[in-house]
């Protein structure tokens, strides 16, 4: 629909490993495949042949700058040896096959071309051949005689060393903060927080399935509409347009995708996956690149952004594909902080920090405390901040430690108060943030109670 300046490169050799490309690619084309793309430039070439794959990548790349939209080259080429050192291709390709590739190698045919149009000399084609060989063996020296890593870097870069989000110096303005107005739900203060920072921040870009007003922009004036399933993101649209707020594709994959690129190229993504329970197709962009880009990089690329993500169940009509929770499959992914507040007001605070801060956290939201009463709380300043790692007393208590985050905290309480009655008393923490975790005042409290119950969701 942009049009964007893209150009997709297919390098297709016949094989995925040892599938064959009519096993791999249904009817055996990939381009036919893409052919339903408005705006996209299908071309095929010859990926053997130089100069006919300059002429294809030159079409393409004049189609994009003309802002025509996105290209496809799709360059038939050759696999002239196995696909790693552990494959054999013998075993599944036949020796004629393996033999065709080879006369059309273009390392060979390309240098005789050269020779034969007298643009380069058999002698200056073999010194081009040993200086590159140099290049190759010289690398692979420095790789081999560079020593291991030292064992206590293995947790360096995992998150960021210049913005500490568990700063209380810099991300904590919870003490004394000054409040305003009607109480308002979580909804109602997440909602505020996003509109006030993307005031702020002109980097931000909210994106997600329904998130947006309404994408026919020539209906918004005659529409109330959508702003999320649970109207989290009323308004957003309205106020900051369609470039800065849109919907995506019911495609979580491409969503999570998509962030990462904006993240890396240096957007602040703020986006939605509806519902947790479909949260497992970004699976891997989450766990592969969204939380391990500054680690694998050593620093020098960064993918900041928030995946607010509506979890949980004690909503009816839920079932198994609303109502999941499976918070311990992420609190284990290394460079992925977590926050799940259980108030309006900690939301409003959390959701704050963790845009401004510079790791990819995932902000986790639960259905049934987006409008409930008791959790209501006035409106913060712009610059209400909670850090990460923080835990919230919710009640004191001397004889047992209730450890729990989301709606449980709610619950756990209302368990409290039924043990008072028996003469027991409860030390309640609230963790706000499950990574990091606020250790200090677990062991704080578990040092004058000696017990502690975890309550969590499963």
């Amino acid at each position: 629909n942009l049009k964007l300046p893209v150009i997709f490169v297919v390098e297709d050799n016949g094989y995925a490993i040892s599938v064959p490309v009519e096993v791999n690619t249904a009817g055996g084309d990939i381009s036919k495949l893409v052919s339903g793309f408005p705006n996209l430039l299908i071309q095929k070439c010859d990926g053997t042949d130089p100069l006919e794959s300059y002429a294809t990548f030159k079409r393409a790349v004049e189609y994009c700058r003309e802002r025509k939209g996105p290209a496809f080259v799709h360059g038939k080429v050759i696999r002239p040896y196995s696909h790693s050192l552990s494959d054999d291709e013998k075993l599944y390709r036949p020796d004629e096959e393996r033999q065709a590739d080879a006369e059309i190698d273009p390392i060979t045919t390309f240098a005789q071309f050269l020779m034969t149009e007298g643009i380069i000399s058999s002698e200056n084609l073999d010194a081009l051949r040993k200086e590159v060989d140099e290049e190759v063996n010289k690398a692979a020296d420095i790789a081999i005689e560079t020593p291991q890593p030292a064992p206590e870097s293995a947790l360096r870069n995992v998150f960021s060393p210049d913005v500490d989000p568990t700063d209380r110096s810099l991300f904590d303005t919870e003490e004394g903060a000054e409040l305003s107005g009607n109480p308002g739900t979580m909804v109602d203060l997440i909602n505020r927080c996003m509109h006030e920072e993307m005031e702020r921040d002109p980097r931000i870009v909210v994106f997600g399935e329904d998130v947006a007003d309404c994408s026919r922009e020539e209906y918004l004036e005659r529409v109330k509409g959508k702003g999320g399933v649970f109207k989290v993101t009323a308004n957003l649209q309205r106020k900051f347009g369609s470039a800065r707020v849109f919907n995506s594709p019911l495609a979580e994959a491409n969503i999570i995708g998509r962030a990462v690129g904006m993240a890396i190229r240096g957007l602040k993504p703020v986006v939605e996956i509806q519902f947790f329970d479909y949260i497992f197709p970004a699976m891997m962009q989450i766990r592969n690149e969204v939380a391990l880009t500054r680690w694998r990089s050593d620093g020098d690329t960064t993918c900041p952004m928030v995946m607010r993500v509506p979890v949980g169940g004690y909503l009816k009509g839920g079932a198994v594909y609303h109502s999941q929770s499976g918070t311990t499959l992420f609190a284990h992914t290394p460079g992925l902080m977590i926050a799940y507040p259980s108030t309006a007001l900690d939301a409003n605070g959390l959701l704050r920090t963790a845009i401004r801060c510079d790791d990819p956290v995932l902000f986790l939201e639960h259905k049934h405390l987006y409008r409930q009463v008791y959790n209501k709380s006035e409106y913060p300043s712009k610059d209400f901040l909670i850090p990460f790692g923080k835990a919230k007393k919710v009640r004191e208590g001397n004889d047992v430690t209730i450890v729990t985050f989301g709606a449980l905290v709610e619950r756990s309480n209302q368990a409290a108060k039924r043990l008072e009655q028996q003469g027991i008393t409860v030390d309640l923490i609230d963790l706000r943030t499950l990574v990091p975790y606020d250790w200090e005042a677990i062991a704080e409290s578990v040092k004058k109670t000696s017990r502690v119950l975890v309550a969590h969701e499963d």
